[in-house]
């Protein structure tokens, strides 16, 4: 019987989660998932606390939505674009070739 002062680690394959794709073959640990899990739950409450119409009412306690004083002319134009997407669509284009 050997003995092993290092911590093992056990990873689990993720099949079950409905915000990501399962054939991207990446291991996630329990772990991780829940960080995951919790991050994205705290982060829709503070969306959510954001558009309240009681965020008014409490200046000095709660969340609040950063915006530029003086915004930078050059991102006018600017769009948004969603970098998950792109992703995919760049590596379906590599298979492609």
């Amino acid at each position: 019987m050997t003995s092993s002062s290092a911590p093992r680690m056990n990873t689990y394959k993720r099949t079950s989660s409905p915000r990501s794709p399962t054939n991207t073959g990446e291991i996630f640990t329990p772990a991780h998932e829940e960080n995951v899990r919790f991050i994205h739950d705290t982060w829709l409450c503070v969306l959510r606390d954001i558009k309240s119409p009681h965020n008014n009412e409490r200046n000095d306690r709660g969340p609040q939505e950063y915006v530029e004083k003086n915004p930078n002319p050059n991102l006018k134009s600017f769009i948004p674009f969603d970098l998950s997407d792109l992703k995919k669509r760049n590596t379906q284009d590599s298979k492609k070739s």
